[in-house]
């Protein structure tokens, strides 16, 4: 890891150090999905979407929307936990997420997000206990509480670790950027209960009970190993 940060790893404009693509990532991803009415998304959501040339999957007039706990294990090439909000989309035929709501505690990752993929990560801080197969996590920004889940991972999996295509379609910056990224897991039921501050940034996710909830452990991840750029500031720098 170091001889890769010293020779290849990229500079950002804030001057943090991030890895090229793609990302070599393993660790367990905790995701819960909502059906929330396209009218109660907030308005800078319904932006991201459409900055990104790209239409919500609804279903009965509903979006669907994701929340994920991440952890991101030693042995990728970064470890670190993150907080996602999503949106599942589409492009024609294709059926892609769109991520306007993201927090990490890797100033490396926030800046790497952003500049590669243009996905919007922010800091936040994060507590996570665990014990057996109960997880709680929580992630607060700036000292305000934004969620909270306290979750227990199934016993049994399916066998073997199966390749679960995610494809993200991103606007930042006035740059689009479409990554088609890989998940091999293992997957895992899970009994997910939920906390959302109301005010907070995730709040249109207040009160609500996840439609599908599942635990993605032992994974291994590939992300940006095939991205289409367009717009300005398409290339990150380099040392």
């Amino acid at each position: 890891m170091t001889e890769l940060r010293a020779a290849d790893w990229h500079i950002g404009a804030d001057g943090e150090t991030y890895p090229p693509e793609p990302w070599y990532l393993g660790g367990t991803l905790l995701v819960s999905t909502f059906l929330v009415p396209t009218r109660e998304l907030p308005a800078r959501v319904a932006d991201s979407v459409r900055d990104a040339a790209v239409r919500p999957v609804t279903v009965g007039g509903r979006a669907v929307v994701g929340a994920a706990f991440v952890r991101y294990t030693s042995g990728g090439v970064l470890s670190y936990d993150e907080l996602i909000g999503s949106v599942l989309v589409r492009r024609g035929a294709s059926i892609m997420a769109t991520i306007p709501d993201i927090w990490v505690d890797s100033p490396q990752s926030r800046t790497g997000g952003r500049e590669l993929w243009s996905i919007p990560k922010h800091l936040g801080d994060f507590r996570r206990e665990s014990s057996g197969r109960r997880v709680a996590a929580s992630m607060t920004m700036d000292g305000a509480p934004v969620a909270a889940l306290d979750a227990t991972i199934g016993r049994a999996s399916l066998p073997g670790s199966i390749g679960i295509p995610l494809t993200t379609a991103q606007a930042l910056d006035g740059r689009r950027v479409v990554s088609r990224n890989r998940l091999f897991p293992r997957v895992r039921t899970l009994n997910a209960t939920w906390t959302f501050a109301p005010d907070g940034p995730l709040g249109h996710l207040h009160g609500r009970r996840p439609a599908v909830s599942v635990a993605l452990t032992d994974a291994s991840i590939v992300f940006g190993a095939h991205v289409v750029r367009s717009g300005q500031n398409s290339h990150p720098r380099n040392r």
